[in-house]
């Protein structure tokens, strides 16, 4: 599988053979959640972050 560059330290990413689009990894030098939005070039772009409802 490709690599790709993290968009916050610009690590470089080896994408696993079973990665798909929409899937979030974590670059394993920064620790930040990427989404992975193409494969063919593979692509990455930090994730959305989810806000907390606590139950309302």
């Amino acid at each position: 599988m490709p690599a790709i560059t993290c968009p916050e330290c610009e690590a470089q990413i080896e994408l696993d053979a079973g990665t798909e689009v929409g899937e979030i990894i974590v670059c394993s030098d920064c620790g930040v959640d990427l989404e992975v939005t193409a494969l063919e070039p593979a692509a990455v772009q930090l994730a959305p972050m989810e806000q907390e409802d606590w139950g309302e």
